[in-house]
């Protein structure tokens, strides 16, 4: 049995489009046709990285965005009572029609938007949802506008329909929106805009000035926005999140992600929902039948009466990450880092230079799992692709950690960081 020590690249390596088993000698693979050179080109992404790095070390994973908590326990019994007394064949291609009225009833009680059950389809959490929208909208040579940094999945995926990126770079600390190069990534072949708000890794949420000057130019050019929302109910005060498809004119061109896993802390279960107005719906839900089909009804039975929870539970999700974010945020501050704002999500980032190594995010990283046993993710990693270490300027001094763990973790992991750093 392999090694968890093992480094990602003596499982496989990826060159030019050929898969080598053992990356030292030629094999058969060598002199045989090329794969899809477009998802050929991204090799292990950052967080596998950083998930073996944490492995091989026994370092305290606080980079991965997923909370150490297994969700509400009345929606996990339920979801195996479902599994026993209900059908475990294929539900309806859209969704069961109770999840898809629960999306449709959380919108209107969240946030006022007009929301119907035929505009929502359940996907196979929110990144399948990214990915047949993107792929269901671009033909190839359409223009994509897209905000640095960002989830990895997105450029891949536009890379694949056939879609011309167009990069807007957003700056630390506050990452606000640079309106000229936003004005100027717009074209008459703009498609599709792609926002993620509340912003991973940034911990953005996008203002409603902001908003309002991304609506106008979306309609000027008659482009659609695909709006990654999966942070919604993780907004801190004073913040507030707003979906770009309740601004004037937007509700015929957004398509709005959501996602079961980061609201009900239920990430494994891989349940989100994408949701449009029915015109805009039907080619994304014919993607959808080719990529996935359905998603496991008995999980969907279990997110629908999740969504309908009583105020109190989405206060407290509320109130207990913020807990979280300050508790972790005041330990960093004490070892040393410079923070930036956090404004939603799960994540908070931090300047590393204070520190006075000589080190970029990635080499910090690398230093801080195996020195002291503790796992974050570089920023770095969350531009030009992923994988591609950021390219040209992206910032090399930020690190991303995630605090929706349990107390004893994060205390855990800031002592043994304040050994390392502080001693």
């Amino acid at each position: 049995m392999r090694s968890p020590a093992a480094s990602p690249t003596s499982l496989y390596s990826v060159s030019s489009g050929h898969v080598r088993t053992d990356p030292s000698s030629t094999t058969r693979l060598d002199l045989m046709k090329t794969f899809n050179s477009v998802l050929s080109a991204y090799g292990t992404s950052i967080f596998e990285e950083m998930n073996l790095l944490a492995r091989r070390f026994d370092a305290l994973n606080l980079g991965q965005g997923a909370p150490d908590s297994d969700g509400p326990e009345d929606v996990v019994r339920l979801a195996a009572q479902a599994l026993c007394d209900n059908s475990n064949q294929y539900p309806p291609l859209m969704g069961l029609p109770s999840l898809r009225q629960a999306v449709a009833v959380h919108d209107r009680r969240f946030y006022g938007l007009d929301i119907s059950p035929d505009q929502v389809l359940v996907t196979a959490g929110a990144t399948e949802g990214l990915a047949a929208a993107i792929l269901a909208l671009i033909e190839p040579g359409d223009e994509v506008v897209l905000f640095e940094p960002l989830y990895d999945s997105y450029l891949p995926m536009v890379r694949r329909a056939g879609g011309i990126p167009r990069l807007v770079r957003l700056s630390p600390p506050d990452w606000s929106l640079p309106r000229a190069q936003v004005e100027a990534a717009f074209s008459d072949k703009t498609k599709l805009v792609i926002l993620n708000s509340p912003m991973n890794p940034a911990a953005k949420v996008f203002s409603q000035d902001e908003l309002s000057f991304l609506a106008a130019l979306i309609e000027r050019f008659d482009a659609y926005a695909l709006c990654d929302e999966v942070y919604e109910h993780l907004v801190f005060p004073p913040h507030a999140h707003t979906p770009l498809m309740g601004f004037p004119g937007m509700g015929d061109r957004c398509l709005r992600v959501g996602s079961a896993g980061k609201t009900l802390s239920l990430t494994g279960w891989k349940v989100g929902y994408l949701i449009a107005a029915p015109a805009l719906l039907a080619p994304v839900t014919k993607a959808h039948q080719f990529l996935l089909f359905t998603v496991p009804p008995n999980l969907q039975t279990a997110v629908a009466y999740g969504l309908g929870k009583e105020d109190a539970f989405f206060d407290d999700l509320l109130a207990g990450m913020t807990e979280k974010r300050d508790r972790l945020a005041a330990g960093l501050e004490k070892i040393g880092f410079s923070l930036l704002p956090s404004q939603g999500s799960y994540f908070i980032n931090v300047d590393i230079r204070p520190l006075g190594l000589d080190l970029d995010d990635i080499g910090f990283c690398h230093h801080m799992a195996e020195k002291a046993g503790v796992s974050a993710i570089p920023v770095s990693a969350f531009y030009g692709g992923g994988n591609a270490r950021g390219g040209g300027g992206a910032p090399s001094h930020l690190v991303r950690f995630c605090f929706a763990k349990t107390d004893q973790r994060i205390d855990e992991g800031i002592a043994r960081m304040a050994a390392c750093y502080c001693g």
